[in-house]
């Protein structure tokens, strides 16, 4: 009998992922422009901290994963909470400049311990064999932070100071965050105390021993090379579509990707139960890098340009679920947040770079064949997901020899 999702952890969860990722990653763009004036840098520098901080973020990825692991996701969490708030303040009260890109390292640190990658090691803690669709359930809530912290953000920054809304976010880190992640730790701890909690639970992987270190390598690979995609065109996206001939109306197309990231969530939710994690990645890389070619023959028009935003915001919505359901399908439940924390040190690393390097190449080489290259990296997470599926269906042919040798 299949296990039901944990639907209250996931409401909880929930809860604290539109936080997370509203007062730690979408109010950054926002308040910026204000980080720059105050600090006396060019807003270009200010990106660039972030940018440092998110390599450095990544770079302590590997052993956050090991942690996960070791000590729990909720207790990491919880942790979690408490640094992101801790950071939150001492970016809002930073003397200097050197004070301030601390901050920001605090806060991608804190963003590793408490967003997505943490929350689905404890979706798969809780209960295993229901993960996947926990992943899926989780992304769908997720997915509206910018659509509210955007507004929330703007809204507080008309009447308070950029370091005033980050003493604000720290206290929902602080008040909200906190507690929740607290009881939902105590309740695994609990259940796994009371013997609920038995080894049969465990989810087990599809690929064969022999095959999952370069399945692993390869996985990381795909995910890394959309993560480019991903975090190369969300970035640039409205003064790319400025640039390609939209003006002011680029603001308004880039409207249509958040609704159309939740759509492709609930649709994978209603009707996409049985649809293999490893079929999703390919839909959702092919979708990704179908809408970026598709801005080449369609520029500069708007329909062409809303057709854009609203394919590549399926995609990157898809791409989300299937970070989490992916590793789980190919290596199952065991250490699955050290390989969580692997994969991430890889994404966030290629997602810090991403930026700075579409940005070179459309001064170098024009608009048009930085999107094809752009393009062509997601081409390429296409054949290696492949590759992928062809990897697992070799093993389980070589064990279905294997077995019927020894028999």
């Amino acid at each position: 009998m299949t296990e039901p999702p944990p639907i209250a952890v996931i409401i909880a969860l929930g809860i604290t992922q539109i936080i997370g990722y509203g007062t730690l990653y979408y109010s950054f763009s926002i308040l910026a422009p204000d980080m720059s004036r105050d600090l006396g840098w060019p807003s270009e520098a200010v990106f660039g901290a972030l940018s440092a901080a998110l390599l450095i973020g990544g770079l302590m990825a590997p052993a956050l994963g090991k942690w996960i692991d070791r000590f729990g996701a909720g207790r990491i969490m919880i942790a979690g909470s408490a640094i992101a708030a801790a950071a939150l303040v001492a970016c809002a009260l930073a003397p200097g400049k050197i004070s301030f890109v601390a901050a920001l390292i605090g806060i991608e640190a804190a963003s590793n311990l408490v967003q997505y990658g943490a929350a689905f090691a404890l979706l798969v803690q809780i209960r295993p064999q229901a993960a996947q669709r926990s992943i899926t359930y989780l992304t769908l809530i997720g997915g509206f932070a910018s659509t509210i912290f955007w507004p929330i953000t703007t809204m507080l920054h008309a009447e308070m100071s950029w370091q005033h809304v980050y003493l604000v976010f720290a206290g929902l880190n602080l008040v909200i965050c906190l507690p929740i992640h607290a009881v939902l730790s105590q309740m695994h701890r609990n259940r796994a105390r009371s013997g609920k909690a038995s080894p049969a639970r465990r989810a087990e992987g599809t690929l064969a021993a022999s095959a999952r270190r370069i399945g692993f390598v390869l996985m990381a690979l795909s995910f890394s090379l959309q993560s480019l995609v991903s975090s190369a065109i969300l970035v640039h996206m409205v003064p790319l579509l400025s640039g390609l001939g939209l003006g002011a109306t680029a603001a308004l197309v880039g409207t249509f990707f958040g609704p159309s990231q939740v759509l492709s969530r609930f649709t994978n939710m209603l009707f996409g139960v049985n649809l293999p994690p490893l079929k999703l990645a390919i839909i959702a890389a092919t979708l990704m890098s179908s809408a970026v070619f598709l801005l080449i023959p369609t520029a500069p028009s708007i329909a062409g340009a809303i057709a854009f935003a609203v394919v590549f915001g399926l995609g990157n919505g898809l791409f989300s679920i299937v970070t989490g359901t992916l590793p789980l399908l190919l290596f199952g439940s065991d250490g699955y947040g050290k390989m969580q924390g692997r994969v991430m040190a890889a994404r966030l690393i290629v997602s810090a770079v991403a930026p700075f390097a579409l940005a070179y190449l459309i001064g170098s080489i024009g608009v048009v064949w930085s999107l094809a290259l752009t393009s062509a990296a997601g081409v390429l997470a296409v054949l290696v997901l492949v590759a992928i599926g062809q990897l697992a269906r070799n093993g389980s042919a070589s064990d279905a020899a294997a077995t019927q040798t020894s028999g």
